[in-house]
């Protein structure tokens, strides 16, 4: 099933559109647009909790150009689905979604030059960036955000479990569980879109360095949950194989997402059936080169 339905678009649409506004009430301490804004997530948590599959498509997930904003909803929408393989209850999953939406508001009040710099930081610079993480900690609880997870989720969302991370140099289980899951989220989310300084990881690139970094970066149950529950290209998507042949993702290998099983023209290859199935799974000479559009 492909994440992105008619209602969550629409879902998500609107909580993108109200994004800008929900930061800046929030900053202004306005209880009454934090309460809307927070109803806005609400709507939005909900539906992914109960209609949402939860064997998601990475390529859809990251096949927007726009940043600010859509980063943000993007990593939420991540991480719910992550938060419910994570066996989450309702509240704590409502929590995620706060929380995860609302990870990047401290970037508000970073200049806009830093962040979206073509050339590579100062380190002058990359100090200020990298305050965000407690700029959006003071907002949240300034406005009257109480909830430990929600806070700690914000604050400590660049922290690495190899303890290199910012900005406590936390490390292993000294991290929030939030922040664990909003971490892979933000970091996958940020590589599968263009910024002004690089071009986006396709989506097999973005799901092998997740993996790569697992213990370094990653708390090693998130990873393995994302790896188990996330499919990189969705059923029907036309693909180009490493061979030149082109065909139609037509069945998933579960735990092994950048493998799935391809459908070919019999033509396209000079067989004499009207189709040949390819299992990449069993079939190690060949990969996915990329999605045809």
């Amino acid at each position: 099933m492909i994440l992105y339905d008619n209602n969550v678009e629409s879902l998500k649409q609107k909580t993108i559109q109200r994004l800008p506004n929900m930061f800046q009430s929030i900053i202004e301490g306005n209880g009454d647009s934090l309460k809307e804004s927070l109803k806005t997530i609400n709507d939005l948590t909900e539906y992914i909790i109960k209609e949402v599959d939860i064997n998601t498509n990475l390529y859809e997930i990251s096949k927007y150009d726009d940043y600010t904003y859509i980063h943000c909803v993007d990593t939420g929408i991540m991480a719910l689905i992550l938060g419910r393989a994570l066996n989450l209850d309702v509240s704590e999953l409502k929590e995620l979604g706060v929380s995860a939406i609302l990870h990047d508001i401290g970037k508000i009040v970073v200049p806009e030059e830093f962040i979206n710099k073509k050339g590579p930081l100062t380190k002058l610079e990359f100090d200020e960036v990298k305050k965000h993480t407690v700029y959006g900690y003071r907002i949240l609880k300034n406005a009257g955000i109480d909830s430990n997870n929600i806070l700690a989720g914000v604050l400590e969302h660049h922290e690495r479990v190899d303890g290199k991370g910012y900005p406590l140099g936390i490390k292993g289980n000294k991290i929030n569980n939030f922040a664990k899951i909003i971490s892979l989220c933000d970091v996958f989310t940020a590589i599968s879109a263009n910024r002004c300084y690089r071009n986006r990881y396709n989506p097999n690139e973005a799901y092998e360095y997740i993996l790569s970094n697992v213990n370094l970066m990653f708390d090693e149950e998130v990873v393995d949950k994302f790896k188990h529950n996330f499919y990189i290209y969705p059923l029907g998507v036309r693909v180009k194989l490493s061979n030149e042949v082109e065909g139609y993702v037509i069945k998933q290998n579960k735990s092994f997402p950048d493998r799935p099983v391809i459908r070919v023209s019999g033509n396209y290859i000079g067989k004499s059936k009207s189709y040949y199935d390819i299992d990449l799974l069993n079939t190690f000479n060949i990969i996915i080169d990329s999605v045809v559009v």
